[in-house]
């Protein structure tokens, strides 16, 4: 076993530049229970493992003993959670993360936890956020650090700093990650404290960010969707863009289910609302873009983006128009072209909704233009939404 000396030696050092909320980085990691009866030691090799028919992932048998569940040291739990981090890689690799708990960044797979007791992790009191990192440059990251501002505002989230140092840290742990290409996700959450539900309990706000190397390029391959039959969130909650994902992660779910990639929401009154975690957009047969209004969505910086660049195609006359406006399901289905909209797809056709094929159930030629454009916004559009990073 790795001495504590040589174990905490293997962790990058960040002394400054940093608030510092917590200098003990290792025994953070471990949240050791002080008053559990002394369990026999063993090695997990001696549990029984099943599988359930739809899971992928090993679970412990319920009928194994209590006493066959090891008790570990810190050190063993860490030593556990590089072994689970090394043999558990798939397409995405995450090379740095920055907590305001550890008051630093960590490169080690291993060491990008938060605490159980965050009331993000057991409340969903947080709020969240992302940028794509292209060509060595975050891009729309000012117009994404303003939206968690905003969100955390709406969440009853105090900043656990301000906004400059927010955007600082967040600079920083993507040039200690060097990489060039991928994408940044960060987390404000109420803080960890204790269990309870009101987070009055919770010692500081924190804040999280995490990047992420992901080699895949976006597809431009037409998709199909669905209507979704998962209540959306009510406008209160839909306008903020906070960790409570539950009813997101179902419509996916329910979408795949059905062949489909993603499930499309309608509002209270039955217009097209969003994705699960993208904006939606259609181009009418009088060539004009027509996209949902925002009063009950989330606000989609990819989407709002993507309106700026169409006016050029406005001016260029390829686009008759820009609607913002209440989208009926007849006028979606009935449209030349339909595509969604976000940081994670960009711009991705759609070429059947429910049984309805769109258009000519080919990928349309706008939104293959609008894909084109916004590639080459995020290579070489202006320092307003391009921000580069000191490698």
């Amino acid at each position: 076993m790795a001495s504590m000396a040589s174990l905490s030696a293997s962790y990058p050092k960040y002394t400054s530049n940093f608030p510092t909320r917590c200098t003990h980085l290792l025994y953070d990691l471990c949240l050791v229970p002080r008053n559990l009866p002394l369990m026999k030691k063993g090695s997990f090799s001696d549990l029984t493992i099943v599988r359930s028919s739809n899971q992928t992932e090993s679970m412990i048998d319920s009928t194994d003993k209590l006493s066959d569940i090891p008790l570990l040291s810190c050190l063993e739990a860490i030593e556990k959670l590089k072994h689970n981090r090394e043999n558990n890689k798939g397409n995405q690799q995450y090379l740095a993360m920055y907590s305001s708990i550890f008051g630093g960044i960590v490169t080690d797979e291993a060491a990008m936890v938060i605490p159980m007791d965050d009331h993000m992790v057991h409340r969903g009191h947080g709020v969240f956020d992302t940028a794509i990192i292209a060509n060595r440059h975050l891009y729309e990251l000012d117009q994404h650090v303003d939206r968690i501002v905003k969100s955390a505002t709406m969440a009853k989230i105090i900043l656990p700093f301000d906004r400059e140092t927010i955007r600082r840290i967040l600079i920083q742990t993507v040039s200690v990650s060097k990489c060039t290409n991928g994408s940044l996700r960060y987390w404000i959450s109420a803080g960890p404290g204790d269990f309870q539900l009101s987070s009055s309990g919770c010692h500081q706000p924190a804040l999280y960010a995490i990047v992420i190397e992901d080699k895949s390029l976006f597809d431009s391959k037409g998709i199909k969707v669905v209507t979704s039959s998962i209540p959306m969130k009510p406008p209160q909650f839909a306008t903020m863009k906070s960790v409570n994902y539950l009813p997101n992660v179902l419509s996916k779910m329910e979408a795949e289910e059905k062949g489909a990639y993603a499930a499309i929401w309608l509002d209270d009154d039955g217009f097209v609302a969003e994705g699960p975690s993208m904006n939606v957009a259609f181009i009418t047969k009088e060539k004009e873009m027509l996209m949902p209004k925002f009063d009950k969505i989330l606000s989609g910086c990819t989407a709002k983006r993507v309106l700026t660049l169409a006016e050029g195609l406005v001016r260029e006359g390829k686009l008759g128009g820009i609607r913002v406006n209440n989208v009926s399901v007849d006028e979606g289905k009935s449209a030349d072209e339909m595509m969604l909209i976000g940081s994670g797809v960009l711009v991705r056709p759609v070429i059947q909704w429910d049984e309805q094929v769109i258009g000519d159930g080919k990928e349309g030629p706008i939104t293959q233009t609008l894909l084109n454009i916004i590639l080459e916004d995020m290579k070489s559009g202006p320092s307003s939404v391009r921000v580069p990073v000191p490698y």
